[in-house]
């Protein structure tokens, strides 16, 4: 690979006037479980159905600490996590409890700012550039929002500061739980040098060996190319990737973006009788539910499964995930498992629908951080 290839052949235009706080909390389901339940606390604890009472069926939600010091991550099969962790407690999901809770948290942040983009229930982006209390420290800011979400709630959460979403978002990451981490303008660089090129935003399993084959490993094997060939290489991604690598992320907090959905419903002419014909059914909703995903450029977090049986009466079930889903298999799986867990064939079945929530771009993923030395507030 050429590595004296020009790294600024097209100018970056940056804004370093902002400042974004990432707020996530730590563990949000299996933190409120622990709280209303004092006797979790301390061990393995996982939020899913579990799969010894119902033939090894389900998936993990997610698990607290403890737990995740096993391996148990989110969703990870109910059966997998268990082999894993043997002694772990098994916990069904209240999402009616963890949506008021988040009420509680979402209220909070409107003290400080309207400027708000949600992105699940437990996580949101503030642009307190300008905010309600006229406090110029982001930093004192994100730790006075932190100390009020344990006031209010008797919970954690981890936040990240900095003068964009995308190194935001990695700063909450760094120092759960209940951390707080700013990076500064003149850090960023360093800070992206070291990054494995596999945690940055927007890269997913597919798109590593492809950079791996350039001898891209890390940001700094990144910051060693130039914006057009990897935008020949990688087209829109490839420009992300260079605007990313060199601390640029001019995207907004979208408080005002409406939230929608993506899904599809069949009915049926003659009443689905078995089991068998509802998974094809469910199978054919999930490729098309995938396919207006995929249109889209969208993926969520909740699934909502809707069913009516002959005497039209219909129910709704969903399920809230951790990571973000869009392939029709990942679809379908979740969607078998409210079927199993809710699924009722005595009336027949007349109607199927799957629809997913909680939408975000594509570009928007998920990453974790290795080890960065966290600032010391301003």
């Amino acid at each position: 690979m050429d590595t004296n290839l020009g790294i600024l052949q097209i100018p970056l235009t940056n804004d370093l006037t902002r400042k974004i706080i990432h707020v996530d909390m730590d563990a949000f389901y299996a933190s409120i479980e622990e709280r209303e339940h004092p006797e979790f606390i301390g061990k393995p604890l996982i939020i899913a159905r579990d799969p010894s009472d119902n033939g090894g069926k389900g998936v993990v939600t997610t698990a607290n600490y403890a737990a995740r010091q096993f391996g148990v991550h989110s969703a990870m099969a109910a059966q997998k996590a268990l082999e894993l962790c043997p002694k772990a407690i098994f916990k069904r999901p209240d999402f009616d409890l963890y949506r008021r809770v988040s009420g509680q948290v979402h209220a909070i942040f409107k003290q400080y700012t309207d400027v708000i983009e949600y992105v699940a229930l437990d996580e949101a982006y503030l642009d307190v550039t300008a905010n309600k209390i006229d406090l110029a420290s982001s930093v004192l800011l994100a730790r006075q929002i932190q100390a009020e979400i344990k006031q209010v709630t008797r919970l954690t959460s981890s936040t990240g500061v900095s003068y964009n979403k995308f190194l935001a978002k990695m700063a909450s990451d760094y120092r759960k739980p209940a951390g707080t981490t700013v990076i500064m303008p003149e850090q960023a660089l360093t800070f992206l040098r070291d990054l494995p090129i596999e945690k940055f935003h927007g890269v997913g399993k597919k798109t590593v060996p492809k950079l791996h084959e350039l001898d891209i490993y890390t940001g700094a094997d990144l910051q060693k190319l130039d914006e057009l060939e990897l935008i020949q290489r990688f087209g829109k991604m490839g420009d992300r990737l260079y605007r990313h690598v060199h601390g640029v992320d001019l995207r907004p907090v979208e408080y005002q973006r409406q939230r929608k959905s993506v899904g599809r419903e069949e009915t049926f002419g003659r009443p689905l009788r078995t089991d068998d014909q509802v998974s094809a059914q469910l199978r054919g909703l999930a490729r098309g539910v995938a396919a207006n995903l995929a249109k889209a450029q969208k993926h969520g977090k909740t699934i909502v499964l809707k069913v009516r049986n002959s005497d039209f009466e219909t129910v709704t079930k969903r399920l809230t995930l951790s990571d973000y889903v869009a392939a029709a298999s990942t679809i379908y799986y979740y969607a078998q498992q409210l079927w199993d867990d809710f699924g009722d064939l005595n009336q027949g079945i007349r109607l199927l629908g799957i629809t997913i929530t909680t939408l975000d771009p594509l570009s928007f993923e998920e990453i974790s951080l290795p080890l960065f030395k966290p600032s010391q507030p301003k």
